[in-house]
């Protein structure tokens, strides 16, 4: 196969990918853009104080809902440890849980590899959330933690400026930066979205006023293009990487690569759940973007658990472990990168082991394809339809008199 025909496929599996998953994106984005707008940080991190099973619990569960990139995710989770959220609910359960037990995730990967592979990854996270809760409580010291909080207040006072609305890190002098004078100082953003929800709050409303109002679902709009906006470039890199991967690289490297050890032993399992970690942390992409690449390696030859390990190792890129040390120190950088590393491996291993005695373990040739072709029509359509409203809310629609109360407010 010459460059040209390798070209022409790949631009098919990626247009193949686009349309299969487009409703899905905008679904998952939707809810969690309503989650940030009906839900506040201040309200979570009140209740995740803890270092028990109920805290655990709560924190997988805000991280279930709000849903983010890896950079927002772990922005957040800084947030709420120094706000004073527990090891165990902000890095262990709240963080995992944004990444990699979100909505979209799991519509994307029903429709690329199946159903087995959405319940396999809620099966292997919540052990993942397990663990690595072990280890934050009971292996590695609490003054390891006490350190890293006083890292994160001590950079904060060192000129650090949040977004309030994503809780992403700005630069004030970056000219892509926008801003909002308040009587409380400069509010800075960064992106549209985030300035024009900032400037649509209402203070005073309830939690039933934001969900039953159309202002409230105009900030919920708005919230759901800025995690576009957040999202958009990992999405479109994961998505056509997998694409050139897969029709110019012969899936018989890959089946060489997830064969050092013979197939169906267990150091086959456990070789392939580590490669697949290794491979997720080197490919710098976020979790949602990573399956179609995740269905590449799948139809390679590599281990079903090394599929969830893959996934799960959104968190160890290398930009985000740098994310780590600039957040809490080189030391507890370099313990989340072990912890997770580790723990992923492990849980792919139980998780592959988990579905082969179940009988659930899909043939490599049957994944995906849930939903048939004339529904994907039909919610693509409807989808684009609340997309295009969403943008037109966002970029098009006036901030009104609400906008010009929020940014006078006290």
């Amino acid at each position: 196969m010459n460059v040209v025909q390798s070209l022409v496929e790949a631009a098919k599996f990626l247009g193949n990918m686009t349309w299969k998953t487009w409703w899905a994106l905008v679904l998952g984005f939707t809810i969690a853009g309503a989650v940030q707008a009906f839900v506040s940080e201040e309200r979570m991190t009140n209740v995740l104080g803890g270092r028990g099973l109920r805290e655990l619990g709560l924190g997988s569960f805000f991280g279930f809902l709000s849903s983010s990139c890896s950079f927002g995710a772990v922005a957040t989770t800084k947030s709420l440890f120094k706000k004073g959220a527990s090891p165990e609910s902000s890095f262990a359960a709240f963080q995992f849980a944004s990444t990699n037990l979100v909505i979209e995730l799991g519509l994307v990967m029903w429709i690329l590899l199946g159903w087995q592979f959405v319940a396999a990854d809620v099966f292997g996270g919540i052990l993942m959330i397990l663990l690595l809760a072990a280890l934050t409580k009971y292996v590695v010291p609490d003054s390891w933690f006490a350190a890293a909080r006083d890292h994160v207040r001590d950079d904060e006072e060192d000129g650090t400026v949040r977004d309030p609305v994503c809780g992403m890190e700005v630069d004030p002098d970056d000219e892509g930066t926008l801003s909002v004078e308040t009587d409380g100082g400069t509010e800075y953003f960064c992106s549209e979205s985030c300035k024009r929800t900032f400037l649509n709050r209402r203070e005073d409303e309830t939690w039933t006023d934001k969900l039953l109002t159309a202002h409230g679902w105009k900030n919920a709009f708005r919230n759901a293009v800025g995690e576009w906006g957040m999202l958009w470039d990992d999405i479109v890199a994961g998505f056509v990487v997998a694409s050139l991967l897969a029709a110019f690289v012969p899936r018989s490297w890959w089946a060489q690569l997830f064969t050092l050890a013979p197939q169906g032993t267990v150091a086959w399992v456990v070789l392939g759940s580590a490669i697949g970690v290794f491979v997720g942390v080197i490919t710098f992409v976020c979790s949602v973007a990573n399956v179609p690449f995740a269905l590449v390696l799948w139809t390679s030859g590599i281990p079903f658990g090394g599929v969830m390990s893959f996934i799960y190792a959104d968190l160890i890129v290398p930009h985000i472990v740098d994310m780590y040390r600039k957040y809490y120190g080189k030391r507890l950088a370099a313990v989340l990168f072990v912890s997770i590393f580790a723990v992923a491996t492990v849980a792919g291993i139980v998780t592959h082991y988990a579905w082969l005695a179940a009988g659930l373990i899909p043939k490599r040739g049957g994944t995906g394809g849930t939903v048939p072709h004339t529904y994907t029509l039909v919610l693509n359509a409807v989808f684009t339809v609340v997309f295009a409203v969403q943008v037109y809310v966002t970029y098009f629609e006036s901030g009104g008199e609400h906008g010009e109360m929020a940014a006078h407010a006290d």
